[in-house]
């Protein structure tokens, strides 16, 4: 049975162990490990306690996902007019390529609304602390009028049950290596794959194997055709799953031994 076939309630995986950590260390904030650090290697198969803290995961469709919390801290990616979660998100984030990823008119039940640019110039800068959440900004940029908007845009970390999920946003370029010691190390990527509106099939699957995140969720795609045609690339390399539904429960202990795609159907 593949990674596929265990995803039911929490996602059945495989458990990571990892050196202990002092009861009084600072949390971890997504750090990229270097390779002369502390190494996690991942176990045989074995399901995961109940108690295990774990992550909500639903796309809601184009380029927005509704994350939840163990604590019920509620996120939206993108929020726009269009395509919205059906709760009110606590924090919404943004960008600003095009308005079926912002709006000027968030909901005002929304706690913490977080553009991924400035509107008075410069790179966005978020760092917010909610309950069980952190979230951070990576600016990017983005072509805006046949030039370049420099900080233009954003890439979104949230940590939350031990994962530091990405959120890519419309990105528009290949990362530095400035951008990923800024996004650290990440667990989860949240990819838009339509390889044209934003960086091209070759392009996103540089940055993805850059990244290297065990799970990658595919999104921002407008076709059965284009997502099919980044399957087939990536799938050369990772393992490739589809879920019967929207939504997934994944924790530290669920992520996959093998790099996988994980194909969440939104509408």
């Amino acid at each position: 049975m593949g990674w596929s076939g265990r995803l039911a309630g929490i996602v059945c995986g495989f458990a990571l162990l990892a050196i202990s950590v002092p009861a009084h260390a600072e949390p971890e904030k997504c750090p990229r490990m270097v390779a002369e650090g502390p190494k996690v290697w991942r176990a045989a198969y074995r399901p995961v306690a109940a108690e295990a803290p774990a992550v909500t995961l639903t796309f809601v469709g184009h380029a927005t996902f509704l994350i939840e919390s163990p604590k019920g801290v509620t996120i939206a990616t993108d929020y726009n007019d269009y395509v919205r979660p059906k709760t009110v998100p606590m924090i919404a984030t943004m960008n600003r390529a095009h308005d079926t990823h912002y709006t000027d008119n968030p909901d005002p039940g929304i706690a913490y609304v977080l553009r991924g640019w400035n509107p008075n110039g410069g790179p966005a800068q978020h760092e917010v602390t909610v309950d069980d959440v952190w979230v951070r900004n990576v600016p990017t940029n983005i072509r805006s009028g046949g030039s370049t908007a420099y900080d233009g845009n954003s890439m979104f970390v949230f940590e939350v049950a031990g994962l530091c999920i990405a959120h890519l946003g419309h990105l528009h370029h290949l990362l530095t290596q400035d951008h990923l010691e800024a996004l650290g190390r990440i667990d989860v990527v949240l990819a838009p794959v339509d390889g044209s509106y934003t960086l091209d099939l070759e392009g996103m699957v540089e940055t993805l194997k850059a990244i290297n995140a065990p799970l990658v969720i595919p999104m921002h795609y407008f076709s059965t055709w284009g997502l099919d045609r980044f399957l087939a690339r990536l799938g050369k390399e990772y393992e490739i799953t589809r879920s019967a539904t929207p939504t997934v429960t994944l924790s530290r202990e669920t992520l996959p031994g093998k790099p996988t795609v994980l194909v969440l159907p939104g509408r």
